[in-house]
């Protein structure tokens, strides 16, 4: 759980700004009076504006049926704002003046060119927005309520998009909240439209999609679907983020699509321990947390919850289509749509995605199964990483057990020697190798699973409720297909691996060959997981990232 950084890091979260800071912003807004009780921005308002108290008092409170509840009060040299003020999505809280006086009031857009010129200002806003959220996020201050179950799969699918989104939110099972039927009753909801988002203590969305949800809370706001962009960035994994975050600090006009959260199969990882940088380690949310930020910083747009269904390359422009029915265009397209878990061949899996089986393991899931014996199919870092984390977060003894499966003879070939060590050194930690799950069984939920030794042709079967699922990877390639060269396995080729073939069916109109990231069509590029030959670390998928932008730039001048 993340430690509530209010009481340690007030001076931070909220800072006084100088005379000399102050003069630096006063050109950039307006001075204006304020009244006791005068609302200045409104819970749900769309790119509030940016307010430094100058004289008196302002107060941040959640609105509800029972009245306002209070947050913080800041004063003069202090100022309003979050990081939804820099993504212009909609405001958390209602800022209300708490006493007469009189505040220097800023547009948005002002804001977000002043944290990217001037560096000082951009640091003291930045950190003080992050933290802000962070506290929000602890004490689930904000303007969502989800109503669901932990027996529910789509209760945790939106449970983990919030979670993954950093948005704030207060959680009520019907389980296990005495309290729970005066919620139910008072929004006229039952048991049988469980999940159940309520936003802002007004809409009620009764088993959301993760694109309804997204557009509800206003992540979508500024998509112009009439705009032609320099840059189309399709996927916010560490590659995507990183080709964000570098060519919209270059001043190109960039817009990132992203189907359900920053990070991709990074984002999921428990801890990150071989990333350049940090050597005790870094959560695959918390990186890709941090690279969103900085997109946003450099004014990147960045879309969550909009799939691309297609990508019409006949023509410039591109185009790219999108699950919502709208289309985007831009002049240069980096495709970092990354690659899923291959599932497993078992007939009844779907009924126990997200009731038992899940494809990823980060601190909500390691509750759901918190001191229980579990399963982690795959021999890979991701199924290693999640392996360890799951032994560490038990604190029963001879509970906990985590069962490794792999098909193979070992790990050695897949995995890195750290988390082999770790595995082999773990007592909570069994290696099962040769070995594949051949059944599930459960009812509402996952309750047992059989399991076959290849080499011996033993089965066992066990009181198992949880299963890790981190099997291959299968290239999100399918909506690009028809446009681009790929491997036989599904991955788009690139570079130097593009042949004569590849280059004529795809009629390559330069004399120049396909520059080191880029795909059989010119200007479109791709990078990390879902590019043939690349180096499965996160690492590596930044680097690629952060060299496509260069590679953007110089597509952008060919005639």
């Amino acid at each position: 759980m993340l430690q509530d950084p209010f009481d340690q890091r007030r001076g931070q979260m909220f800072p006084k700004l100088t005379d000399e800071q102050i003069d630096r912003l006063t050109p950039l807004g307006t001075r204006r009076s304020m009244h006791r009780g005068e609302v200045l921005f409104e819970q749900g308002a769309q790119d509030a504006r940016f307010y430094v108290i100058l004289r008196g008092a302002l107060e941040f409170v959640l609105p509800g049926e029972d009245g306002e509840r209070p947050i913080v009060q800041i004063e003069a040299r202090q100022f309003t704002g979050e990081m939804s003020m820099l993504a212009r999505r909609r405001s958390l809280v209602r800022g209300l003046a708490a006493e007469d006086g009189e505040v220097l009031e800023m547009p948005g857009d002002a804001l977000r060119t002043l944290v990217q010129t001037d560096s000082e200002l951009s640091e003291l806003i930045m950190r003080a927005f992050i933290l802000r959220r962070v506290s929000l996020i602890v004490r689930g201050q904000g303007d969502v309520v989800l109503i669901g179950s932990h027996h529910c799969a789509s209760t945790l699918r939106l449970k983990e998009f919030l979670l993954r989104n950093g948005h704030p939110f207060d959680y009520i099972d019907v389980e296990r909240q005495a309290d729970v039927q005066h919620v139910l009753e008072r929004f006229g909801v039952t048991m049988r439209d469980v999940p159940v988002v309520i936003c802002r203590d007004t809409l009620v969305l009764r088993s959301p999609t993760v694109q309804e949800l997204a557009d509800t809370l206003g992540y979508n706001a500024d998509l112009a679907v009439t705009a032609v962009r320099d840059l189309i960035v399709v996927g916010a994994g560490p590659a995507g983020l990183a080709a964000a975050v570098y060519a919209a600090s270059e001043g190109l006009d960039v817009l990132v699509l992203e189907s359900y959260a920053p990070g991709g199969q990074a984002g999921s990882s428990s801890k990150i321990e071989n990333y350049l940088g940090f050597p005790t380690g870094i959560s695959g949310q918390a990186l890709a947390g941090r690279a969103f930020n900085q997109a946003e910083k450099f004014g990147a747009s960045v879309a969550v919850g909009r799939s691309a269904t297609k990508l019409v390359c006949e023509r410039r422009p591109y185009a790219v289509e999108l699950s919502s029915g709208e289309v985007v265009r831009a002049k240069a397209v980096v495709i970092a749509s990354g690659a899923h878990y291959r599932k497993l061949p078992l007939s009844n899996l779907s009924r126990f995605e997200g009731a038992g089986v899940y494809y990823s393991a980060s601190e909500m899931e390691a509750k759901l199964c918190k001191n229980e014996e579990v399963i982690v199919v795959g021999g890979g870092n991701s199924a290693g990483q999640a392996a360890v984390y799951l032994s560490e977060v038990s604190d029963t003894k001879g509970a906990g057990h985590i069962h490794m499966l792999v098909r193979g003879d070992g790990l050695a070939d897949t995995m890195s020697r750290y988390l082999i060590r770790r595995i082999e050194e773990s007592p909570r930690i069994t290696l099962h190798t040769r070995t594949e799950i051949e059944e599930l069984d459960g009812d509402m939920h996952l309750e047992r699973v059989r399991w076959r030794n290849s080499r011996t042709g033993e089965v066992e079967v066990r009181p198992i409720r949880h299963v890790f699922s981190m099997t291959g990877a299968v290239p999100n390639t399918a909506w690009a297909e028809h446009c681009l060269a790929r491997d036989e396995k599904g991955f788009l080729k690139t570079g130097s691996d593009l042949t004569a073939d590849d280059l004529a069916a795809a009629d390559w109109p330069y004399p120049r060959p396909p520059s080191l990231l880029e795909t059989s069509t010119p200007h479109i590029f791709a990078v990390g997981d879902v590019r043939a030959g690349s180096v499965k670390r996160v690492a590596s998928a930044v680097g690629e990232g952060a060299v496509a932008c260069q590679l953007v730039h110089r597509a952008l001048s060919d005639n």
